[in-house]
C-alpha cells in the first residue's frame, strides 16, 4: 500500500459535500479509504452507499460515531445503549469494520461515575458488536471536553477502559488533536500496541492560536502537533492501517471543497 492509498478522509472533513460527491472526489484524489459520518447517510439507502464506495475502489474504514453513554438518569443510559445498537447494526450493513466512540460525560455527576458507566455500557455492547463483525474504538478526547463530551481524556484512561472490558472487539482510536499534549503519550501508545488495541489513527493539526476549540482544526502542518513523530510511535507499536484525515473547520467548510481537498492531499504528502 503506497502512502496516498493509506489516506482515509472523514466525510465531515468536506462537510458541504453530499456523500456521493465525497466518494467520487476522494477516489479521484487518490485516497484509499473513507470514514462515513452518520449524518451523511440521512435519506440514503445504506446498501446503495456501500455499493458506490466499493465501485469507487475505496475501503470503508469506520463510521462515526457512537457513544455518549453516561447519565444520572437510568432511562437516558438505556436510550444510549439502544442508539448504539442501531449504530452497530448500521455499521454492519454499511460494511464498516469499526465504530468510533465518543464516550460522553454528565456534568451532574463525577467523572469517576461517568467512566464507570462508560465501561459498563461498552462491556454490554461488545458481544453484540463482535457478533456483527464490528469493532468499537474508544476515542480519548482532549480534557477541554471532559464536561459533557467525554470522561475519557487520555490514552491511559482509554487503555484502562479497553483493558478492563477485555474484549477483542474493543480498542482505541488515537487522534493527534486530542492526545498530542500528553507527557505519557509515548508510554501509553506503546502499551496500547502491546494490548493489540490500536484500532484507528486520526490526523489534523492544532492551530496557534486556536480560535474555536471544536471548529478550528488545521490542516496537517499548520499547527504545533508533531504528526510524523506520533505516527512513528503508533506504527512502532504495530499499527499499519489507514491514516484518517478528520478536520472540523468552519473556515475550510466555507470555501471551495475541491481546492481544500487538493490542499489535504499535499499536506498529507508533506506533513504526515
Amino acid at each position: 500500500m503506497d502512502e496516498l492509498s493509506r489516506m482515509c478522509i472523514h466525510t465531515v472533513t468536506t462537510k458541504p459535500w453530499d456523500i456521493e460527491t465525497s466518494i467520487d472526489e476522494y477516489a479521484r484524489a487518490g485516497a484509499g479509504g473513507i470514514t462515513v459520518w452518520r449524518d451523511a447517510l440521512q435519506g440514503r439507502s445504506i446498501a446503495d452507499v456501500r455499493r458506490r464506495v466499493a465501485d469507487a475502489g475505496l475501503s470503508i474504514v469506520s463510521t462515526c460515531r457512537g457513544g455518549f453513554f453516561p447519565s444520572v438518569e437510568p432511562s437516558k443510559r438505556q436510550a444510549a445503549l439502544a442508539e448504539n445498537r442501531e449504530v452497530i447494526a448500521e455499521a454492519a450493513e454499511l460494511g464498516a469494520p469499526l465504530v468510533v466512540l465518543v464516550c460522553g460525560a454528565d456534568p451532574k455527576q463525577s467523572l469517576d461515575d461517568s467512566r464507570a458507566q462508560i465501561v459498563d455500557a461498552i462491556a454490554e455492547l461488545a458481544p453484540e458488536a463482535e457478533r456483527a463483525g464490528v469493532k468499537l474504538a474508544i476515542e480519548p478526547l482532549h480534557p477541554m471536553y471532559a464536561d459533557a463530551k467525554s470522561a475519557i481524556n487520555t490514552m491511559k484512561s482509554a487503555n484502562d477502559a479497553a483493558e478492563r472490558i477485555g474484549s477483542s472487539a474493543v480498542g482505541v482510536a488515537v487522534d493527534v488533536y486530542h492526545i498530542w499534549w500528553d507527557p505519557d503519550l509515548e508510554k501509553e501508545i506503546a502499551r496500547c500496541g502491546e494490548l493489540g488495541k490500536i484500532f484507528a489513527f486520526h490526523v489534523c493539526d492544532w492551530r496557534v492560536p486556536t480560535r474555536d476549540f471544536l471548529l478550528d482544526r488545521g490542516l496537517m502542518g499548520e499547527g504545533c502537533i508533531d504528526i510524523p513523530k506520533i505516527r512513528g510511535r503508533v506504527e512502532q507499536a504495530g499499527f499499519n492501517g489507514f491514516v484518517e484525515v478528520e478536520i472540523f473547520s468552519t473556515e475550510y467548510w466555507s470555501g471551495d471543497q475541491s481546492e481544500f481537498l487538493g490542499r489535504i492531499v499535499e499536506a498529507f504528502k508533506m506533513h504526515v
